[in-house]
């Protein structure tokens, strides 16, 4: 991997990056290998099971991709608040983790075609009083920390008291025992967690917002972006997508 240099002429700074080349296609391919990040702390997308083996369906998206690639796929686990800055230092070549694509975003990392489509939901717990976004005023509101969510509280619900965790099993502990009011998160995780965890909670009002996830990816990786815009919409075609999604979620999210 090449570092950049700085180049000074006159004293004056030409041009500098603290940045490496970003990995293409082909170094990828030469390596054999296509890592991918993740948390595993978000389920059913990515979760570390009881064999203590990361899977999930972001998982199987990525192993897919690297495949259609004809590499071997390598997810790794990495907290949340610091998965782009991996990326960009290149720990790893991509982020599969069902990150939304925002503008903010892309003024940094580049991103694939949606792989699906969801949205920002509030949960609380079934005897909450809590209807609509206007009711989280002045509450103790739960987010995973570095997401969107979290961004969306900051910026629209006043005064609200928020607390940041890792995933969502703790944030449905945390509702369920009356520790916060509620917590937003994305609607498929946050139903299918409560269902798997017979949680006495219950999903509230309409979505918040909707979001696309993407695959992430290093700036200036043109030929790579375009390879796995082209597994994913093979996988579409020939349904192995759906498959997948059926599997981890019950319904195609594409």
């Amino acid at each position: 991997m090449k570092k950049l240099t700085t180049l000074i002429i006159t004293g004056l700074i030409i041009f500098t990056s603290s940045f490496a080349f970003a990995e293409g296609l082909d170094d990828v391919k030469e390596k054999g290998e296509l890592s991918f990040s993740l948390t595993g702390q978000y389920p059913p997308f990515n979760f570390v099971n009881e064999k203590n083996t990361v899977t999930g369906f972001d998982v199987e998206i990525g192993m897919e991709v690297a495949k259609r690639l004809g590499v071997k796929g390598k997810a790794v686990t990495t907290a949340w608040d610091g998965i782009i800055a991996g990326l960009i230092a290149s720990k790893y070549d991509l982020i599969c983790g069902s990150m939304a694509i925002t503008e903010q975003r892309l003024k940094s990392i580049d991103f694939s075609d949606p792989y699906y489509r969801s949205g920002a939901q509030i949960f609380t717990k079934n005897s909450s009083k809590i209807k609509s976004a206007l009711d989280l005023r002045g509450k103790k509101i739960g987010v995973t920390l570095g997401t969107t969510f979290e961004q969306w509280v900051r910026e629209n619900i006043k005064d609200a008291e928020i607390k940041t965790y890792k995933g969502v099993p703790d944030m449905i502990l945390e509702t369920a025992t009356g520790r916060i009011d509620a917590f937003i998160t994305d609607k498929i995780v946050g139903a299918m967690a409560i269902k798997e965890k017979f949680a006495p909670l219950k999903l509230v009002g309409d979505l918040l917002y909707e979001e696309r996830m993407g695959i992430a990816l290093r700036k200036g990786n043109p030929e790579l972006r375009e390879a796995i815009n082209k597994a994913l919409t093979d996988m579409k075609n020939d349904g192995t997508y759906e498959k997948i999604s059926m599997k981890w979620l019950g319904i195609d999210v594409r």
